[in-house]
């Protein structure tokens, strides 16, 4: 075989290879159970996520969202039932291919902004510093300040630096609008979609504040007391019951 078509044969292997990637769900849930103690935290959740989608995970506070992001990134293990990211179990091979941006900041307040960034990429060889870069300036953070100067909303912000600079297939992002000013969520939510998320991302974003995500959305899962109250594709469940999310997070959830 000539050289040319050994390298032919390769680039065909290996674009096979991807596209069997990213025809398998992004995530598999089935029967998941998490207990703490007596409680339930998820009580028998089935859930099928196809690649390539923007998924909104809606639910109060408590209702399990946290968890079961969790336990899609490999932070913790379930009770009971099964769990496959893009078709396997949770572990080393699925966390190089997943990004979770907890709710919780733990970055150390001396650090500047660009001296995290790189801390984190020393963690996250897929963090590319030129994307960093441009989510600094659409997010105006400037790399010369210190973690510890920042207010609550550009730590949210820096947050999502971090995160969406990584070359990651699934992105998990756990109430990311937490601590943004309301004006603001709409156009970060719709730059996250449209300029940030890479070709055949899926994201799965867990919030309560359905209103400014609600657009962006290709299906919705939602979350009471650990079940799975109502999911399906947003635009199909807006038709078939005349609502928008946000009054069916009113009806569902309350």
């Amino acid at each position: 075989m000539s050289v040319t078509m050994q390298g032919q044969k390769q680039c065909q292997q290996a674009l096979a290879a991807v596209h069997a990637i990213y025809e398998q769900p992004a995530v598999e849930l089935t029967n998941l159970v998490k207990r703490y103690g007596l409680k339930r935290a998820l009580d028998g959740v089935d859930l099928t996520i196809e690649s390539g989608k923007v998924v909104g995970l809606l639910g109060h506070n408590g209702s399990g969202k946290t968890t079961m992001l969790k336990i899609i990134a490999g932070l913790r293990s379930p009770s009971s039932g099964t769990v496959k990211v893009f078709g396997m179990a949770p572990g080393v091979k699925t966390k190089q291919r997943v990004a979770f941006l907890p709710e919780v900041n733990a970055y150390y307040e001396w650090m500047t902004i660009d001296y995290l960034i790189d801390f984190a990429k020393s963690f996250h060889p897929d963090l590319s510093w030129e994307r960093a870069e441009v989510l600094k300036k659409f997010m105006d953070l400037k790399g010369e300040s210190k973690v510890g100067a920042l207010s609550k909303g550009q730590q949210a912000r820096l947050k999502l630096v971090i995160g969406l600079a990584r070359n990651a297939d699934l992105m998990l992002l756990d109430e990311p609008l937490a601590g943004i000013d309301p004006p603001s969520r709409a156009r970060i939510l719709q730059a996250l979609v449209g300029e940030f998320r890479q070709e055949h991302q899926t994201l799965i974003i867990s919030t309560h504040e359905v209103k400014e995500a609600e657009p962006i959305f290709d299906h919705v899962v939602f979350l009471r007391e650990g079940k799975v109250a109502l999911q399906g594709n947003a635009e199909a469940l807006r038709d078939s019951t005349g609502h928008s999310m946000e009054e069916l997070f009113g009806e569902v959830l309350e």
